[in-house]
């Protein structure tokens, strides 16, 4: 296995001075050398060959015994050391200080095809971040991680890959649902990557400190090598850099918006300056069109990260970083217009989205009430957004409201009452009459509409079947999903018993429909 190995973070940032591994505070410095923890027994249960392929690796070096020794932390690839970032950050709206890679070890920057990946282990033991954490992860939210990550890129939205999971062989402690009753898990490991793990709140950490010279030093750092077209110089660099950052956050944000992604957790610290999804932990997707939904046990008095909300959490989170960014530009109106128009570009995608999704190819003034009184709808009874929105294609310009209704009425849950049954064929009405004025023929609105509104998406309880039979060392169906969801827009027919509302077991079991912050 040969890797072209590229250290630029390790080489130009100011290390920690101390290599004692245990919970601190690290002064000005970016990262901390660590080295992960040797686990007991390793073994690969799963490695993307896409992902293996981008970073330059072939099918012989995923079955090798150099690339279980490395992606499981048993050994390190010749001329690299690990590190851990430093980070801080605001945690359900709270500043919580220091932060850092708690659970999470970068191994090496390396370059392929004149792109750099970061590659970075998750659940390889502590760091001097992990506060009171043990630093490694459990097979249960291994198995999360590796399958999300992978699902979402196949879905066309910006995330962080997954390159491995492996089985530690260790056993890790877990309180599944911070009741006090911990128990033993079996410990896993997973090979992360993405161009950097820069966050929202590494900016912040310099800049809570007053240290203007490493916040300069971050930023000029990042924009070199991840934002090489900025050309700008002084102030106005910065202002391209926070700009770009908050263009690349906006799409991602509509992506999760149009699959029915909830990401959960979108602290500071969660928030990548590349504009992709990192840190999967209790996410789910939007089963029931709730847009109060949220699959965070933790967040479920206040609800600031349901689905409806994540488009406000991420411009405030964007303010967040643009205070960290002030120091250095000095200016607070330039930033304040970047943010303003966040809210107007936001409106303007979201709509873009939701057209593409009902298969509008001509913009038309009546579009935004239509949408408007569609989403009031889907919440007037519980209906599958997945199924509701893929089988919206089925409708013909010429068919009647009952006919059209007979096409959806698999997305809902429960048989509808009368007068919301009568509301959704007044509704049907009217999108006949609408897709009636397109000039594309059912059968290209139906391809189009097919190639935003996936017909598979990773449901918890999906995830939940995939991690009991993993428990018990069966990874069949843990291979099946991950060949099903590669293919998300694809009718798969020998699939199709992966397109069916959430079963009733599942609406309250542990795992399937809300989950903790240890998941």
């Amino acid at each position: 296995m040969k890797l072209h190995i590229q250290n630029n973070f390790t080489a130009e940032m100011p290390a920690d001075p101390s290599e004692i591994n245990i919970p601190r505070q690290v002064e000005k410095a970016f990262f901390s050398y660590v080295e992960p923890k040797k686990p007991s027994n390793p073994s690969l249960i799963h490695a993307s060959e896409d992902v293996a392929d981008l970073l330059g690796m072939s099918h012989e070096d995923i079955l090798s015994e150099d690339f279980l020794n490395i992606f499981s932390g048993n050994s390190l690839y010749p001329e690299t050391r690990p590190y851990a970032l430093a980070y801080a950050g605001h945690q359900f709206g709270n500043w919580a200080g220091q932060l850092g890679d708690g659970r999470a070890i970068n191994l090496t920057e390396i370059i392929h095809n004149n792109k750099s990946y970061t590659l970075q282990l998750k659940g390889a033991g502590p760091t001097p971040y992990s506060r009171t954490a043990d630093g490694f992860a459990v097979l249960r939210s291994s198995i999360r991680e590796y399958l999300c990550a992978e699902a979402m890129h196949y879905l066309g939205v910006p995330t962080t890959r997954s390159l491995s999971l492996v089985l530690s062989g260790d056993q890790v402690l877990r309180d599944i649902l911070y009741n006090g009753n911990p128990a033993y898990e079996k410990g896993a490991v997973v090979c992360r990557v993405a161009p950097s793990f820069i966050r929202f709140g590494s900016f912040e950490l310099f800049a809570s400190r007053n240290d203007r010279v490493n916040l300069k030093l971050l930023a000029d750092f990042t924009i070199k090598y991840h934002f090489p077209d900025i050309k700008s110089e002084g102030a106005e660099k910065y202002l391209a850099f926070f700009k770009e950052v908050t263009q690349t956050t906006l799409k991602m944000i509509v992506h999760w918006q149009r699959v029915g992604f909830v990401h959960g957790v979108m602290n500071t610290d969660n928030m990548s300056i590349h504009g992709l999804t990192i840190d999967y932990g209790p996410y789910g997707w939007l089963e029931d069109y709730d847009p109060n939904w949220t699959p965070n046990t933790t967040d479920r008095q206040n609800k600031r990260y349901r689905f409806g909300n994540q488009p406000n959490v991420a411009l405030w989170n964007l303010y967040q970083l643009a205070n960290a960014l002030f120091p250095i530009i000095n200016d607070a109106k330039p930033l304040e217009e970047i943010l303003k128009a966040f809210s107007s570009d936001y409106e303007a995608e979201y709509l873009n989205m939701m057209r593409n999704k009902l298969g509008f190819k001509i913009s038309k003034d009546q579009d935004t009430a239509l949408i408007e009184s569609l989403t009031e709808l889907l919440q007037l009874a519980e209906t599958d957004m997945t199924i509701f929105f893929r089988n919206l294609g089925t409708i013909l310009k010429t068919d009647s409201d009952e006919i059209a209704f007979e096409k959806i009425k698999e997305a809902f849950y429960k048989n509808l009452e009368e007068s919301v049954l009568d509301n959704w064929k007044t509704w049907l009405r009217h999108y006949s009459s609408r897709i009636s004025e397109e000039t594309l023929t059912d059968d290209e609105r139906k391809e189009q509409m097919n190639s935003v509104n996936p017909k598979y998406v990773l449901r918890n309880y999906m995830a939940q079947l995939c991690i009991d039979d993993a428990d018990k060392g069966d990874y069949s169906l843990l291979n099946e999903l991950f060949e099903l969801l590669k293919k998300p827009y694809d009718e798969q027919h020998d699939s199709q018993k992966w397109f069916a509302k959430r079963p009733d077991w599942a609406r309250d079991k542990v795992g399937c429909s809300m989950l903790s912050c240890s998941s």
